[in-house]
């Protein structure tokens, strides 16, 4: 299941994202729109990181009948992003929600043999997205 806080009234793919998610957890997953702004503070207070970033992923433990967890992501960078590699504004969002959902299920391509980037493709290509979100993939 998938609950969604877009405060920012953006545009997003529901339909695709609930079946993202769905497909591939049984748990609840809360996913927050943010602005640049708030996403460089909550990158300093929970990664020490004093910049923006595009998306973050909190993992709550794993106990009976818990959320998976949050996705956070900032609508103002994945909007350039988008313009930069020449998709949709949508579709961007769709590709950080798939990296902060791997996030939570545990991958972590800072650490992995490739494995998270091995999936993030998979996915691009499973929910036919633009084949030019596998540059973004490779970037992250």
């Amino acid at each position: 299941m998938l609950t969604i806080d877009n405060d920012e009234a953006i545009a997003l793919p529901e339909a695709l994202l609930e079946r993202i998610c769905t497909e591939h957890t049984d748990k609840e997953v809360e996913l927050v729109i943010v602005d640049a702004k708030r996403m460089h503070t909550l990158n300093l207070e929970h990664r020490n990181v004093d910049k923006t970033t595009d998306v973050l992923s909190f993992p709550i433990d794993d106990f009976p009948h818990a959320p998976l967890g949050s996705i956070v992501i900032n609508h103002e960078l994945a909007f350039q992003k988008a313009s930069e590699l020449g998709h949709g504004r949508e579709e961007e969002i769709a590709l950080l929600f798939i990296h902060g959902l791997l996030h939570l299920l545990g991958f972590d391509h800072e650490t992995d043999n490739g494995e998270m980037r091995k999936k993030e493709e998979e996915w691009i290509f499973r929910y036919e997205l633009p084949k030019s979100l596998i540059v973004r993939t490779q970037e992250v």
